[in-house]
Protein backbone atom coordinates (compact mmCIF):
# COMPACT_ATOMS: atom_id res chain seq x y z
CA UNK A 1 0.00 0.00 0.00
CA UNK A 2 1.36 3.39 -1.02
CA UNK A 3 1.51 6.08 1.64
CA UNK A 4 0.65 9.56 0.40
CA UNK A 5 3.19 12.18 1.26
CA UNK A 6 1.73 15.26 2.92
CA UNK A 7 1.14 18.29 0.74
CA UNK A 8 4.05 20.72 0.93
CA UNK A 9 3.55 23.75 3.13
CA UNK A 10 2.89 26.79 0.95
CA UNK A 11 5.64 29.40 0.90
CA UNK A 12 4.04 32.73 1.83
CA UNK A 13 6.42 35.66 2.25
CA UNK A 14 5.54 39.09 3.60
CA UNK A 15 7.47 42.35 3.49
CA UNK A 16 5.78 44.82 5.81
CA UNK A 17 7.09 46.99 8.64
CA UNK A 18 4.00 46.80 10.89
CA UNK A 19 1.33 44.27 9.98
CA UNK A 20 1.58 40.85 11.68
CA UNK A 21 0.60 38.85 8.51
CA UNK A 22 -0.13 35.69 10.54
CA UNK A 23 -0.58 33.57 7.40
CA UNK A 24 2.97 34.32 6.20
CA UNK A 25 5.65 31.67 6.68
CA UNK A 26 8.38 34.37 6.79
CA UNK A 27 8.22 38.17 7.26
CA UNK A 28 10.78 40.86 6.48
CA UNK A 29 10.37 44.27 8.13
CA UNK A 30 12.72 46.38 5.95
CA UNK A 31 13.58 46.55 2.25
CA UNK A 32 17.06 45.12 2.89
CA UNK A 33 15.56 42.19 4.84
CA UNK A 34 13.07 41.79 1.98
CA UNK A 35 15.83 41.61 -0.62
CA UNK A 36 17.63 38.97 1.49
CA UNK A 37 14.39 37.01 1.95
CA UNK A 38 13.72 36.92 -1.80
CA UNK A 39 17.33 35.96 -2.55
CA UNK A 40 17.03 33.06 -0.06
CA UNK A 41 14.00 31.87 -2.04
CA UNK A 42 15.61 32.42 -5.47
CA UNK A 43 15.05 28.87 -6.70
CA UNK A 44 11.94 28.04 -4.68
CA UNK A 45 8.35 28.56 -5.84
CA UNK A 46 6.75 31.30 -3.73
CA UNK A 47 3.00 30.75 -3.48
CA UNK A 48 2.26 34.27 -2.24
CA UNK A 49 4.33 37.41 -1.79
CA UNK A 50 2.74 40.22 0.25
CA UNK A 51 4.24 43.68 -0.26
CA UNK A 52 3.69 46.93 1.63
CA UNK A 53 5.00 50.08 -0.06
CA UNK A 54 5.99 52.19 2.97
CA UNK A 55 8.38 50.41 5.33
CA UNK A 56 8.95 53.10 7.94
CA UNK A 57 11.00 56.29 7.76
CA UNK A 58 12.52 56.73 4.32
CA UNK A 59 12.41 52.99 3.56
CA UNK A 60 10.09 51.62 0.87
CA UNK A 61 9.52 48.40 -1.06
CA UNK A 62 11.24 49.80 -4.17
CA UNK A 63 14.60 47.95 -3.68
CA UNK A 64 12.62 44.68 -3.62
CA UNK A 65 10.67 45.71 -6.73
CA UNK A 66 13.95 46.61 -8.47
CA UNK A 67 15.38 43.16 -7.62
CA UNK A 68 12.28 41.51 -9.10
CA UNK A 69 12.41 43.68 -12.23
CA UNK A 70 16.11 42.97 -12.77
CA UNK A 71 15.50 39.22 -12.37
CA UNK A 72 12.77 39.36 -15.02
CA UNK A 73 14.91 41.52 -17.31
CA UNK A 74 17.69 38.92 -17.06
CA UNK A 75 15.27 36.15 -18.04
CA UNK A 76 15.07 34.59 -14.56
CA UNK A 77 12.00 36.09 -12.91
CA UNK A 78 11.13 34.89 -9.43
CA UNK A 79 8.55 32.12 -9.56
CA UNK A 80 5.59 33.54 -7.66
CA UNK A 81 1.96 32.40 -7.63
CA UNK A 82 0.52 35.81 -6.71
CA UNK A 83 2.02 39.10 -5.53
CA UNK A 84 -0.37 40.95 -3.22
CA UNK A 85 0.22 44.69 -2.80
CA UNK A 86 -1.51 45.83 0.38
CA UNK A 87 -0.17 49.33 1.02
CA UNK A 88 -2.19 52.16 2.55
CA UNK A 89 -0.29 54.45 0.16
CA UNK A 90 -2.42 54.40 -3.02
CA UNK A 91 0.15 56.09 -5.26
CA UNK A 92 3.00 53.91 -4.00
CA UNK A 93 0.87 50.77 -4.33
CA UNK A 94 -0.09 51.66 -7.90
CA UNK A 95 3.59 52.19 -8.77
CA UNK A 96 4.41 48.70 -7.47
CA UNK A 97 1.47 47.09 -9.29
CA UNK A 98 2.35 48.84 -12.56
CA UNK A 99 6.07 47.98 -12.32
CA UNK A 100 5.57 44.29 -11.54
CA UNK A 101 2.72 43.85 -14.03
CA UNK A 102 4.98 45.23 -16.75
CA UNK A 103 7.32 42.27 -16.06
CA UNK A 104 4.46 39.73 -16.11
CA UNK A 105 4.35 39.03 -12.38
CA UNK A 106 0.80 38.07 -11.29
CA UNK A 107 -0.13 41.07 -9.13
CA UNK A 108 -3.27 41.92 -7.17
CA UNK A 109 -4.03 45.09 -5.22
CA UNK A 110 -5.62 44.15 -1.91
CA UNK A 111 -5.91 45.05 1.76
CA UNK A 112 -4.23 43.18 4.59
Amino acid sequence: MEVESPAPTPVILGIDDLRPLPWATRIARTSSEGVELLQEHRDIFIDELWLDHDLGGDDSILPVVTLMEEAAFNGRPFRIGTVFVHSANPIGAETVVRSLTRWNYPVRRTTA
